[in-house]
């Protein structure tokens, strides 16, 4: 891999090296992360790329070929997969999702009840459409947020338990047996939403998740390292995962050599399920920078990647004053949210350096990246910790970018 000079790319060397002191002192020196991967470019030429702390307990140092879990930025790749399927003329982000997924059909919104009792529900005030799926306002939710009925009755039928008993067609189906967190289109909360829209692609395209993102977007891009399952002859590449664990601190999570990971899920999780390198995710990043290609392959239109990195939130509003949900992986304030990532719409509302227009997202293990489309930067970050609010590492990665940028 080839690393060009950042001077010629607009960036002070000196200042870019700070970095990765910064984060060796505050992060790896003190134990708070196991190890930290940091890829920096500009028009798509990478111009920093670090590597800092073991891949896995006692092992061989991260290096460039190192693995590891996305979670949730597997989300925005989901959503370009459906966006492949909307440029087909398939599907519209106005279609019903009962249209494609009929076992959502009529879900009503949450009343009363739970814990054993039945619930009642209210009707809906408008039918979920596939841009509720896209930008979380469909009025489902995650198990682990743990702040109400809904959300209990989640995490009590294992709805998001990649190796359980459900398929992604038993998980639709058995959705389809819960209320609503709220009506469509009326609130945000983060949720298994995006795993609804794997779904619909699954259904549309006739093509098992796995096999639809491998043959249009994996292999099409060249991110041979993308997967659900880490291949037998790739695992020694996959890095340990840690969690923290009150009263314990730091404890581990995921073994890389025996992780679960390198067993094929029984659902497929468009939300959060995928493996990649920073290398790949590079790749990514660097087509939707360029409206939608990548090396002479064309995956989607530039008004595609237009449209999906337009703020979709009802109203205009930002994710401060419309998030209902206590896990969000941005600053709320001056932020929107697309076709499956966040958007900065007001950069002096968050507080951090940037630029409007600006996408961006992260996963639960810490990992993060981000595209700034008016300076044409694109960040990949690596670590393998959760949960990922517990430091502010994201904000200060962008604090210590945008303050090496001299042009």
């Amino acid at each position: 891999m080839q690393v060009e000079d950042p001077i010629a790319h607009g960036f002070d060397a000196a200042r870019l090296a700070r970095i990765d002191a910064f984060v060796n002192a505050r992060y790896l020196d003190s134990g708070k992360l196991p190890h930290a991967q940091l890829l920096l470019a500009r028009d798509g030429h990478v111009i920093h790329f670090s590597h800092q702390g073991a891949a896995r307990e006692g092992g061989a140092p991260v290096n460039e070929s190192t693995l590891f879990r996305i979670a949730s930025m597997t989300k925005p790749i989901t959503s370009l997969a459906f966006m492949l399927l909307l440029e087909e003329g398939l599907v519209a982000l106005d279609t019903p999702v009962h249209h494609i997924l009929p076992e959502l059909k009529g879900l009503g919104v949450y009343a009363a009840g739970g814990d054993g009792d039945p619930f009642v529900t209210s009707p809906a005030a408008q039918p979920m459409r596939m841009v509720d799926l896209l930008r979380h306002t469909a009025g489902f939710t995650y198990g682990f947020q743990e702040r109400t009925p809904v959300d209990a009755a989640y995490r009590t039928g294992r709805i998001e338990s990649w190796h359980g008993n459900l398929t992604l067609d038993s998980f639709v189906a058995a959705l389809g047996t819960l209320p609503l967190e709220f009506s469509p289109g009326e609130a945000w909360t983060y949720s298994v939403a995006t795993d609804v829209l794997g779904a619909v692609i699954e259904r549309l395209s006739g093509k098992t998740l796995d096999r639809f993102f491998a043959e249009r977007i994996f292999a099409p891009l060249g991110m041979h390292d993308t997967f659900f399952q880490v291949p037998a002859d790739k695992v020694h590449r996959l890095a340990d995962c840690w969690t923290m664990q009150e009263g314990t601190g730091r404890v581990l999570y995921d073994r890389g050599e025996a992780s679960a990971w390198s067993r094929f899920p029984r659902l497929l999780s468009g939300g959060g399920g995928l493996v990649s390198t920073a290398l790949d995710y590079h790749r990514f990043n660097t087509l939707m920078l360029n409206g939608g290609v990548l090396d002479g392959v064309r995956l989607v239109s530039p008004k595609t990647v237009q449209l999906m990195t337009m703020n979709h939130l009802p109203g205009g509003r930002d994710l401060a004053n419309l998030s209902r949900g206590l896990f969000n992986e941005t600053t709320n304030a001056g932020v929107g949210f697309g076709l499956g990532f966040a958007i900065t719409m007001d950069v002096a509302k968050t507080m951090i350096p940037g630029s409007a227009g600006e996408f961006y997202w992260g996963g639960m293990f810490s990992t993060a990246f981000f595209v700034d489309p008016v300076e044409r930067i694109s960040m990949v970050f690596m670590t393998q910790f959760s949960p990922s609010m517990l430091y502010p590492i994201r904000r200060e990665l962008k604090t210590l970018i945008y303050s090496a940028l001299t042009r």
